[in-house]
């Protein structure tokens, strides 16, 4: 199987660098999923982005991360890890983004075409997941191994990844709102299952999706530290 790519070079104008877009169509079993691959100039690294439940490619707060994480030199991919069809039956039945088991396994091919791709190889390879994508991430990195470099979670739900968690190896950050006490707990109970180097992030005052005043840039802060790291 190979990529589907659509090349396009800009220019960012006030940073005076480039960087290049590319919108990718990625076979992953009988669908197509569609991602926008983002390389600054110069790159350390390359994240992945596993979105949460009803999310997609264009999440307004991961591109936001996204964007930050390009800034400081790291490539981003964000794609769909479900295809528009399955997007509209989960939007009523709502059972696909809690396929933990059929997210992960579409991320952990996405990253293998990634990887064997030569003109993306040479990248040390990460995950950011938001809601049930930190699970698919966590699981995904469980199943890869050494070729996932780093992992961040934010407001995520690594509780799903369930028994994986004890495999992952990747150094894993989970980024958790203050105010978001649930899925604080969900998140401490899955630290506390983690045996790779790990890291609990909690941001104060700030709720589930972190839409209080300068909470997701705080997300972007810890996540660019940590891939920076170990990217």
């Amino acid at each position: 199987m190979k990529l589907r790519e659509q090349h396009d070079r800009f220019s960012t104008g006030a940073v005076q660098s480039h960087e290049e877009s590319i919108c990718l169509k990625i076979p992953v079993g009988e669908v197509m999923l569609s991602g926008d691959l983002e390389i600054p100039e110069n790159a350390i690294g390359l994240v992945l982005f596993a979105h949460g439940s009803g999310s997609s490619r264009f999440s307004r707060r991961n591109r936001a991360v996204a964007e930050i994480l390009r800034r400081s030199g790291i490539a981003t991919l964000l794609f769909d890890l479900l295809t528009p069809e399955e997007e509209s039956e989960d939007a009523s039945s709502g059972h696909l983004r809690f396929n933990i088991g059929l997210l992960s396994r579409r991320l952990a091919i996405v990253t293998q075409e990634i990887s064997e791709n030569p003109s993306y190889h040479k990248f040390p390879l990460g995950y950011f997941g938001a809601s049930t994508g930190g699970a698919a991430a966590l699981r995904a990195a469980a199943a890869l191994g050494s070729t996932i470099r780093a992992v961040v979670s934010r407001g995520g739900r690594p509780d799903l990844a369930g028994e994986a968690l004890a495999y992952v190896t990747a150094p894993t950050l989970l980024v958790v709102g203050e105010r978001d006490e649930e899925v604080l707990r969900l998140n401490e109970q899955a630290y506390a299952q983690l045996r790779c180097k790990k890291s609990l992030a909690v941001v104060p005052h700030a709720t589930h999706l972190f839409e209080e005043p300068g909470a997701l840039e705080e997300v972007a802060r810890l996540a660019t530290e940590w891939f920076g790291r170990y990217l």
